[in-house]
């Protein structure tokens, strides 16, 4: 349901190829190969909000239906780690919002806008005038104009309607694969007509994608923002995108049934539509400091109650745990598990559950949880003085190897997945389990979480010696180039401000 409803208009997904196969292995989860056809589609500039916006109490009173953003509020601040509270910030935000509220078509459209909790990039709107910013995308976004876009491309979905015509469109694909499914003999032509309905879906959604990036652009020049904003930030998403890739060669376009359109025709358009406001470098306001005034000090990456990643490191000082993954591995903390992702198709999940029934480790093991299991590769043995215990498991093309550790009042998990007949299964789960130890009281209270802070720069400083003091990342040079949008050839002069990461 949240899937349906959240727009995602703003972000390419990654589609690394390796970093996919293996997760899913992980989620035993199975992969349906899409159709692989091309579609002619048009654009039309011309479009504009609609004249009858849906406003929160319109939507109670007027649509069932559309009483789907206050019903999934709750369930998207909770999916996202909460609410991030920051009374700094929240003005920030609030500041901005209202300029474009200001020069919008519906200037009677109601907003509640929500930071996220989250490390995730990502902003995407709800009917009834739901807005959702992450705060890990304020952390990459380096002036006011830049979150500007992102919102004013949101705030067009809701005056467009965008949501609920969304929804309705879903809802009749629905029952359109139910008529298919039920009334054709053939497969062949069932899967064809079913496809041919994905296609039609896929259409409409980029169509409204492309719908808010007009809306959005005429939005912040209006506002007397930088209208080239847009571009700049799709620019900087393209850019994070790659760094945070598990294979950097990987294709990082969109597949043909996203509801987006690639970043480079985005880009493109949104050039095109900006020109109207005048040359780039000509019009608008960045508003860069008052920004970078604004988010000074906002928490980066892991929240304590997720815990926190540190290069090859993933620790939790609440819970008291720590454990390392092997070199070269991408550590990606969800609210649901920690995932791993390395070269070879190798992936490694790591969770934990309630300890209540306090029966043996390798009892649980064989309690039917785990798809494929070897029954007679079951051993009891101890990690770092915890009792614990191994099996293995093959499924599919995959082998797997299942540790289970007790640690206090819980059960904590790893698996490894690695293609059938790998040689890496053995030395990545024994680097996993061994590694795996309580926290000293020591790790525990020097254990900070990582902040945004903006510098600013003096003389003799220069890009090496201020990423130099970037902290959580083994990658400093790269972390620090992308959360100022600095190329290769970019410079830094004393007076400029920045931003760096650290405690």
């Amino acid at each position: 349901m949240i899937r349906q409803a959240v727009m995602n208009g703003w972000f390419p997904r990654r589609h690394g190829a390796v970093r996919a196969r293996a997760l899913v292995a992980l989620a035993a989860t199975t992969l349906i190969a899409g159709c692989q056809s091309v579609i002619e589609q048009t654009y039309e500039p011309t479009v504009s909000p609609s004249s009858n916006p849906q406003i929160v109490e319109e939507v109670q009173k007027n649509d069932p239906r559309a009483q789907l953003g206050a019903r999934e509020h709750p369930r998207i601040v909770a999916s996202y780690g909460g609410e991030y509270r920051d009374a700094k910030t929240e003005r920030l935000v609030a500041r901005i919002t209202g300029a474009l509220t200001a020069v919008s078509e519906n200037p009677q459209q109601s907003y509640r806008i929500t930071i996220l909790n989250s490390p995730a990039i990502n902003a995407f709107a709800l009917p009834g005038g739901y807005l959702y910013v992450t705060r890990g995308l304020l952390a990459l976004a380096n002036d006011a104009s830049e979150v500007a876009a992102v919102l004013s491309h949101e705030m067009a979905h809701v005056t467009a309607n965008h949501g609920i015509q969304r929804q309705q469109r879903e809802e009749a694909e629905v029952i359109a694969s139910r008529v298919v499914s039920e009334v054709l003999s053939s497969d062949l032509a069932g899967k064809q007509a079913l496809a041919r309905g994905k296609l039609r879906l896929a259409a409409f959604s980029r169509n409204q994608e492309l719908q808010a990036d007009v809306i959005g652009v005429r939005m912040l020049g209006e506002a007397g923002y930088d209208p080239y904003a847009a571009a700049r930030f799709l620019d900087s998403m393209a850019t994070y995108s790659r760094f945070s890739a598990v294979d950097p060669e990987a294709d990082q376009s969109l597949d043909f049934l996203s509801s987006h359109p690639n970043a480079p025709q985005r880009v493109d358009l949104a050039r095109r539509h900006a020109r109207a406001f005048g040359p780039e470098g000509t019009s608008g306001d960045r508003g860069r400091d008052y920004y970078l005034a604004g988010i000074d000090g906002i928490l980066y990456g892991d929240s304590p109650q997720e815990g926190y990643v540190r290069g090859q490191t993933f620790l939790h000082g609440q819970l008291g745990i720590r454990f390392d993954v092997p070199t070269g591995f991408q550590i990606d903390n969800k609210a649901e598990a920690v995932l791993a992702t390395g070269a070879g198709e190798v992936a490694i999940r790591f969770d934990g559950i309630a300890d209540t029934s306090r029966r043996s480790l390798t009892d649980y093991i064989a309690s039917g949880w785990v798809t494929g299991l070897k029954p007679d590769t079951i051993r009891p043995i101890t990690v770092n003085g915890l009792e614990a215990a191994t099996a293995r498991a093959s499924a599919d093309r995959w082998d797997f190897d299942v540790t289970v550790i007790r640690f206090g009042e819980r059960i904590y998990r790893f698996l490894t997945a690695v293609p059938k007949g790998s040689s890496a299964l053995e030395p990545t789960a024994n680097q996993l389990r061994t590694s795996f130890r309580r926290m000293t009281s020591g790790e525990v209270q020097s254990l900070k979480p990582l902040r945004v802070r903006v510098v600013t720069v003096r003389s003799g400083d220069t890009i090496a010696t201020l990423a130099a003091r970037m902290m959580g990342t083994d990658r400093k040079l790269d972390l620090f180039r992308l959360i100022n949008a600095m190329q290769i050839t970019s410079t830094v002069r004393p007076g400029d401000k920045v931003k760096i990461i650290s405690e």
